[in-house]
C-alpha cells in the first residue's frame, strides 16, 4: 500500500486508545492494510498487503498474542 494509495483515506482511531494520547489510527482497504500514530500522523505510516493483513488479524483474533 503506497502513500499514493491512501489519498482521501478514512482514517478512524483504535477502539483500544487510551486516554493519555497513546492512540493508533487505521485504514482498510481492499489492498491491504495502514497504521499511524495518531498523535504524529505526518510521520509516515506501516502498512500491509492484504494477505499479510489478513494472517495478522487471524492470529490476533485466535489470541496467540495475548499474554500468558
Amino acid at each position: 500500500m503506497t502513500v499514493s494509495d491512501l489519498s482521501g483515506a478514512r482514517w478512524r482511531k483504535s477502539s483500544r486508545s487510551g486516554a493519555g494520547n497513546d492512540c493508533v489510527e487505521l485504514v482498510v482497504a481492499r489492498i491491504g492494510a495502514a497504521v499511524r500514530d495518531s498523535k504524529n500522523p505526518e510521520a509516515g505510516h506501516v502498512s500491509f498487503e492484504a494477505t499479510g493483513w489478513n494472517a495478522f488479524m487471524g492470529v490476533v483474533k485466535e489470541g496467540s498474542l495475548d499474554g500468558e
